[in-house]
């Protein structure tokens, strides 16, 4: 298991798969091991994966202080691992709340980002968020689903802050694009593979500053991919349009009949997209 240093001693892992030029995963969850990315649909056959278990979570170490956990104050791992790696400058792709991370990794080291993916990415550091009325828009789009009713009930009792554990577990199928077995293995994993108690201390408003780092994307020379899902709320593709008009030179796909999770409703679909935009970085 390859390891590295973070700058307070932390041992830090990652998972290498695939060959190729070197492509880094920053996992989301928050705070969930980056076993659930796995090959990203494939992607490994056209890039080498290199995928950080965050600190605290998969075969990472745990840090002697919990304050680290906030996503500002882990863009230094990232920067360790570039250097492990020798790498002048980095291809990077995040999912989800991964995106927090990457937005202020790029924002702090603009010139060491080559291309940045984002994969149903959130941008928090860009002062870009998902709302309860975000989640009711893409939930109605699942109303033919046979698990739609039960599934949209527990999610109102999210909204109104009486859910219980059962209400979280219901409402998993919304973010998924077909919710079939291979969808419910996914999600099984989703405890055991999360830090809570880091999760809960990853993207507190202070944390980010919005306005610093919009001036630097806007002067950004890298090049910028989103992926959205049709089904996906978490960001609307409308959303992720807005999130992609902040950088002079992004590009956004969305995913037909996709959720959070692209790379397993339409894996072909998926790799081919992102190896295209990494190609024509070459």
């Amino acid at each position: 298991m390859p390891t590295f240093t973070a700058p307070d001693a932390t041992q830090l892992a990652y998972h290498v798969e695939g060959e190729g030029e070197p492509l880094l995963c920053l996992p989301g969850g928050p705070m969930r091991a980056s076993a659930y990315l796995g090959d990203l649909g494939g992607l490994s056959r056209h890039r080498r994966l290199i995928r950080l278990d965050l600190r605290g979570t998969g075969d990472s170490g745990v840090p002697a202080d919990p304050a680290t956990y906030r996503c500002d104050r882990q863009v230094g791992d990232v920067e360790a691992l570039r250097a492990h790696l020798g790498l002048e400058r980095v291809d990077l792709l995040a999912h989800s709340a991964g995106g927090d991370l990457a937005l202020l990794y790029a924002a702090g080291y603009p010139r060491r980002v080559r291309s940045l993916t984002l994969v149903t990415g959130r941008a928090r550091a860009l002062g870009v968020d998902f709302t309860e009325e975000h989640r009711r828009e893409a939930a109605a789009l699942r109303k033919a689903e046979p698990w739609f009713e039960a599934a949209h009930e527990a999610y109102e009792r999210v909204w109104a802050g009486s859910a219980g554990d059962t209400d979280w577990d219901a409402i998993t199928p919304f973010f998924y694009g077909r919710w079939d077995a291979e969808a419910e293995a996914h999600a099984a994993t989703d405890v055991e593979q999360t830090n809570e108690e880091a999760a809960d201390r990853y993207a507190p408003g202070e944390a980010f500053d919005p306005e610093e780092a919009r001036a630097v994307v806007a002067a950004w020379d890298a090049r910028v991919l989103l992926v959205a899902g049709a089904l996906d709320s978490g960001p609307l593709p409308r959303v992720a349009a807005a999130i992609a008009e902040l950088f002079p030179r992004a590009e956004l796909t969305v995913q037909p009949d996709a959720g959070h999770f692209p790379w397993l409703d339409d894996p072909d679909g998926f790799r081919e997209t992102v190896a295209d935009f990494l190609d024509r970085g070459k």
